[in-house]
């Protein structure tokens, strides 16, 4: 069966609006926001290392985070141009090599602004760089498989967001065991959150060859997956909270998965048309558990050790 698409004629001049929503902007919040967690889980007081706090959220987001939509937005141009026509460069908005040019220059630019931050600092940008060019240009393309491309993403996002975090606050070292398992633990849950943003794509990820969950497990059976795997990575981490005797942030947290939990019913009776309500009113639920975590643990012996 032959998959025909189509990109609009460019017209002669870049569009610089186009460029900041290639870039999307909305996007680069969930790495601000688990940069900031591990920061915080860290225990040291961020007053005496705001500069460096505040480096550390715009390479996160606006940088690294901006980088990889770009990369991914070339590479995916010829699908977009049947699920979403009027993005920037599928419309011809971004015209002739322009996407993949700001793909270039912005990954530059990471390195770059990332030397202040350190050999860890560094490397963490290097890996994450690494990463997103890999979840979307061939020969890998981890996102043509939704269980590989959706992992890779939850790890840059949120898990080593939230290890680089804490590695820089701590002195750019590696932080202590209960931070690497919080964050893996939230990156395993964000795997998710990515399979939301999955459902919208559904027709052309399956005519383009692109094996997202969804069109591997069906709607219904992608929507259960993504659910139980959020609420199960939150429900290992309220454990753990338990074990670590931090009971009223375990409860508060509990009582942010029973509400995510009422909501994920909703959104498996209809996957397709409440996938990005899902994503909008759920996730701020878990993600705001990753906030009331950071403050349980920051107090921990082992974490207070390594601050000093």
């Amino acid at each position: 069966m032959s998959v025909s698409f189509s990109v609009q004629s460019a017209p002669a001049r870049l569009d610089p609006k186009a460029v900041l929503t290639l870039l999307k902007p909305v996007t680069w919040f969930p790495p601000m926001w688990a940069f900031t967690c591990g920061a915080i889980a860290a225990g040291v007081p961020l007053s005496d290392r705001k500069a460096l706090l505040a480096l550390g959220i715009a390479i996160t987001g606006p940088l690294v985070c901006a980088s990889s939509q770009a990369v991914n937005d070339w590479f995916d141009r010829h699908v977009d141009a049947i699920n979403e026509p009027s993005r920037p460069i599928p419309s011809g908005r971004i015209p002739g090599q322009w996407g993949l040019t700001i793909a270039i220059v912005w990954t530059v630019l990471c390195l770059v602004a990332a030397l202040p931050l350190g050999a860890f600092g560094m490397s963490a940008v290097a890996i994450a760089l690494l990463f997103s060019w890999g979840y979307s240009a061939p020969p890998f393309r981890f996102k043509r498989n939704g269980w590989i491309g959706n992992t890779a993403v939850g790890f840059t996002y949120e898990g080593l967001a939230w290890v680089t975090g804490a590695g820089i606050m701590l002195g750019n070292q590696v932080p202590p065991m209960p931070l690497v398992w919080l964050a893996i633990l939230y990156s395993i849950g964000a795997h998710g959150i990515m399979t939301l943003n999955d459902f919208k794509a559904m027709d052309g990820d399956r005519r383009m060859g692109v094996n997202s969950l969804p069109v591997l497990l069906g709607a219904v059976g992608a929507a259960r997956v993504a659910s139980l795997v959020m609420l199960l990575a939150q429900t290992v981490v309220i454990g753990l909270l338990l074990w670590w005797n931090r009971p009223s942030h375990a409860i508060a947290i509990g009582v942010l998965v029973v509400v995510q939990a009422m909501m994920m019913w909703r959104f498996v009776q209809s996957p397709r048309e409440r996938a990005l309500w899902l994503s909008a009113l759920g996730v701020p639920f878990y993600v705001s558990g990753m906030m009331i975590t950071a403050f349980a643990v920051r107090t921990l012996p082992m974490i207070v050790e390594a601050g000093r």
